[in-house]
């Protein structure tokens, strides 16, 4: 998942990068001091995730939240309790006050988790989506997906017939997938589970394609693929 640092503190932001650089699949695109150098941020690089201070020079983190898209988790960073309320009446994902234990951080990174999951399960009669392509909006239907490949901002869709090139990250991409169909082995791979013509412990063979488990998925994969032994 892209998230983003907005937070003027130094020492704050170092903490929040150490953090976020221990969960696998959290994806930090940028650290910005400000509302407006988040907003400038995130008009060319969207995110889904944003950690925000709220006691910042300018624009407050409350007033930066308020413009935020809907499908944005944000989870509020400070050191003012009295904020709290504000925060959760605008249906923030959480509130940390600093100094935020790192426990705590998992735990509200949980929340955001049980939150993508309740919009997943409410969309998975949705068999497609549209994707840009070439000026238009193409219609892709999950059960042509063979699997998904990640270059830096790009995102490579291969299918049965074709393979289109979209610009989107790969955590954004798979929040929009039905999580029964489709499965992240890999930070720069999501299989569609009905493609996967066989596995060991070490890779899936998609498309006659040997494509590696990262050590990080290996598990859940495992556990995932084993259910259908």
């Amino acid at each position: 998942m892209d998230c983003l640092i907005v937070d003027d503190e130094p020492i704050a932001q170092d903490i929040l990068k150490e953090y976020i650089s221990k969960v696998d699949y959290l994806n930090l695109v940028g650290c910005c001091s400000s509302a407006h150098e988040a907003f400038d941020q995130m008009k060319s690089n969207p995110v889904r995730l944003v950690f925000l201070d709220i006691n910042m020079p300018g624009i407050d983190g409350i007033s930066f939240a308020k413009i935020l898209p809907p499908e944005t988790h944000v989870i509020f960073t400070t050191a003012y309790r009295e904020y709290a309320i504000d925060g959760f009446d605008l249906a923030a994902t959480d509130y940390l006050l600093k100094p935020i234990p790192f426990d705590r951080f998992l735990k509200a990174l949980s929340k955001v988790q049980d939150q993508k999951k309740e919009v997943i399960q409410e969309g998975e009669k949705q068999d497609f989506l549209f994707v840009r392509q070439d000026r238009k909006m193409e219609k892709v239907e999950f059960s042509d997906i063979l699997y998904l490949e990640s270059y830096s901002d790009y995102l490579k869709i291969h299918l049965k017939d074709r393979v289109l090139v979209v610009r989107e990250s790969i955590s954004n991409f798979e929040s929009k997938l039905p999580k029964n169909q489709f499965l992240r082995f890999h930070r720069s791979y999501i299989g569609n589970i009905s493609a996967i013509h066989s596995y060991t412990h070490e890779y899936l063979e998609i498309a006659n394609k040997a494509l590696t488990i990262s050590r990080s998925f290996k598990e859940e994969v495992l556990k995932k693929l084993q259910q259908f032994e």
